[in-house]
C-alpha cells in the first residue's frame, strides 16, 4: 500500500512546501498578487514549478529521505535479530506501528496545513524510520518466507514477495489516482493507507500463525545470551558503546561469522552476497528517479508517459518473478529431483532424508544471478546507446529481467546459515540496502547534475559498472558452503511447511539434482 500512494505522497509534500512558500512570500511582500493554491493539483500546480519552489522541495525531500534512511539503517538489523529470538509476526506488527503513526502525522499535516507546519513531516519521517520503513518490512517478510520454505523453493518464495511489491508499484498509483478522482480529496488515499497499516497489525498480531518454532526462538535467545555475557566480561567505554550502536557493527557481526563451524570461505560468501544485495537493491533502485529525469529531459515525457513507463516496467518485473523464476526452478531442480527419485526407487535404494537441509549456494543459484546481472548490463548498454523512445523502453525491459538477481541473492544467504540466524543476517542486509538508498541518490543525482549538459548517459555507465562489479564478484561465491554449529541437529532447520512430505523424500542434495 505504501508503494501505491508514494506518488500521491510526493505530490502532497510538494503541495505543502509550495503553499508554505507562497504564504511566506505574501506575508513578506503583501503588495505582490497571490494566486490561491489548489491542493488537488499538488505538484501540477503551475506555481510549484518555479525554480525557487523546486529548490526548497528538493531540499526538504532530501532531508526526509535522509532521516528515514539513517534511522531505518539503525533499526532494521535490530528488528531482524529480535525476530530470531521472539518470532517473526510480533516484530512485523511492531515495525508496522512505525508506519501507522507516521501515516497519522502525515494525515494531520495534509488535512490542516494552515495549523500544522509542513516541517512537522520530519516527525513523520522519524516514525517511519523508527519502524524500519520498507527495509524492515521486506526483511521480516523474507525471514517468514525462509522459515516456511525449503532451500530449493526459497528463491521462488522471495521472488513472490518482491513481485507483490512491484505489483503495488505498477497498479497502485493508477488505482490511487482513480480513488482520489472519485473522492475529490488527495488526503483520502492516506486514510486508506492508515487503515491498511492498522489491518496488517491486527492480522500479524492475532491471526497469521508464527513461522519460527519455540525451539528455534529459544536457541536464538540462548545464543544471544552467550554473546551478551561475552561482551559483559570485556571492559566497556564510551567508544565501545558507540561502536556497538553503529549499524555497520551489526552488519559485521552478522556477515563476518566466527566461532564453531565458521570458516573463511563462509565469511567471503556472505560478504560478497551482502555487498551484491546492497548494490542490486539499494543503489540500483536509488538510480530509478534519475533514469526518469533523463527520460523526461531526453524524450519530453510528462506525467502520463512516465506513469505508463513505470507501470509497464513493474509489470515485466512481476512476470519475471512469478513466471520465469518458478520455471527456472522447476526445470533446474524439481524435474531432476523427480528423475533421481524414480531411478532410486527402481533400483531398490531405500535411503531417505528426514528433510531438505541448508547446503549453501548451488550452481543454479549462481547462474541465475549471473544471467540476471548480464541482462541488467545489456539493458544499461541499451540505455547508453538509445536515441529513440522505443530503444529506451526495450532496454528498460531487459533490466526488468534483472529482478531475478535480488530474490536469488537474498534466498542464497539464508541457505548459508541456521534458521535462528536468518533474521539477524537478513537484517544486516536490510541495513546495507537502507544505506544504499541514502548514498545512492546523492551519487547518481550529483553525477547527473554535473554531466547533464555534456554527457547525461554517464549515470548509465556508472550503473553498468556496478552491475559488472557484482557479476565478477559472483565468481568468488563457492557452492556447498554453509554454517554447521557443533552439537547442532541439522534436522532443526526443517521448514515449517512440508515436514510430512519431507519425511518421505529421498536423500538428495541440490548439487546432485543439478548434476542430472
Amino acid at each position: 500500500m505504501d508503494l501505491a500512494i508514494t506518488a500521491h505522497k510526493d505530490d502532497s509534500v510538494i503541495g505543502l512546501v509550495c503553499r508554505h512558500y507562497f504564504t511566506e512570500q505574501q506575508r513578506l511582500h503583501p503588495e505582490t498578487p497571490f494566486t490561491p493554491f489548489d491542493s488537488l493539483l499538488g505538484s501540477d500546480d503551475p506555481q510549484c514549478r518555479e525554480p525557487a519552489v523546486q529548490k526548497k522541495v528538493a531540499t526538504f525531500i532530501l532531508v526526509l529521505n535522509l532521516v528515514t534512511g539513517i534511522l531505518s539503517a539503525v533499526v532494521t538489523p535490530k528488528l531482524g535479530h529480535m525476530s530470531d529470538r521472539f518470532g517473526r509476526t510480533p516484530l512485523m506488527a511492531v515495525a508496522s506501528c512505525g508506519g501507522l503513526v507516521a501515516g497519522l502525522v502525515f494525515i494531520l499535516a495534509a488535512t490542516f496545513p494552515d495549523v500544522i507546519d509542513h516541517r512537522w513531516l520530519i516527525l513523520e519521517a522519524v516514525f517511519d524510520g523508527m519502524g524500519g520503513s520498507l527495509a524492515a518490512g521486506s526483511i521480516l517478510s523474507q525471514s517468514y518466507a525462509s522459515d516456511c520454505s525449503s532451500p530449493s523453493t526459497r528463491a521462488v518464495s522471495f521472488g513472490a514477495i518482491t513481485a507483490m511489491l512491484f505489483s503495488g508499484l505498477a497498479l497502485g498509483p493508477l488505482l490511487a489516482g482513480y480513488f482520489v478522482e472519485w473522492t475529490g480529496s488527495l488526503v483520502a488515499i492516506f486514510y486508506v493507507g492508515f487503515c491498511c497499516h492498522l489491518l496488517f497489525i491486527v492480522m500479524t498480531a492475532l491471526i497469521i500463525p508464527e513461522s519460527l518454532s519455540r525451539e528455534k526462538q529459544k536457541a536464538a535467545r540462548e545464543l544471544h545470551r552467550k554473546e551478551v555475557e561475552a561482551r559483559g566480561r570485556q571492559p566497556t567505554s564510551w567508544l565501545a558503546l558507540a561502536r556497538d550502536s553503529n549499524p555497520l557493527t551489526s552488519v559485521k557481526k552478522a556477515v563476518w561469522v566466527t566461532g564453531p563451524g565458521a570458516n573463511t570461505r563462509l565469511r567471503i560468501n556472505l560478504l560478497v552476497l551482502a555487498f551484491s544485495d546492497a548494490i542490486i537493491v539499494g543503489v540500483a533502485l536509488a538510480a530509478g528517479a534519475v533514469v526518469l529525469l533523463y527520460a523526461e529531459a531526453t524524450f519530453g515525457w510528462g506525467n502520463l508517459e512516465t506513469s505508463r513507463f513505470v507501470s509497464g516496467l513493474s509489470l515485466v518485473r512481476v512476470m519475471s518473478l512469478t513466471v520465469v523464476l518458478p520455471a527456472v526452478n522447476y526445470l533446474g531442480r524439481t524435474l531432476p529431483a523427480a528423475r533421481r527419485r524414480r531411478r532410486r526407487s527402481a533400483s531398490g535404494d531405500q535411503r531417505v532424508a528426514a528433510e531438505e537441509r541448508n547446503a549453501g549456494a548451488d550452481r543454479l543459484d549462481l547462474w541465475t544471478i549471473r544471467a540476471a546481472l548480464a541482462s541488467d548490463m545489456l539493458g544499461c548498454a541499451g540505455y547508453i546507446t538509445a536515441r529513440s523512445e522505443a530503444a529506451f523502453v526495450s532496454s528498460a525491459m531487459l533490466t526488468a529481467l534483472g529482478g531475478l538477481a535480488a530474490a536469488t541473492v537474498q534466498s542464497v544467504v539464508t541457505k548459508h546459515i541456521p534458521a535462528e540466524r536468518v533474521g539477524q543476517v537478513l537484517g544486516a542486509m536490510g541495513t546495507m540496502e537502507a544505506l544504499g538508498r541514502v548514498v545512492g541518490p546523492l551519487i547518481f543525482n550529483g553525477l547527473y547534475a554535473v554531466t547533464v549538459g555534456s554527457y547525461p548517459q554517464a549515470i548509465f555507465v556508472l550503473l553498468m559498472g556496478l552491475f559488472a562489479l557484482v557479476f565478477v564478484g559472483s565468481f568468488a561465491i563457492k557452492t556447498g558452503v554453509h554454517l554447521v554449529e557443533e552439537g547442532r541437529d541439522e534436522a532443526a532447520d526443517e521448514p515449517v511447511a512440508g515436514r510430512a512430505e519431507a519425511a518421505a523424500a529421498l536423500a538428495l542434495s541440490e548439487e546432485q539434482m543439478l548434476a542430472q
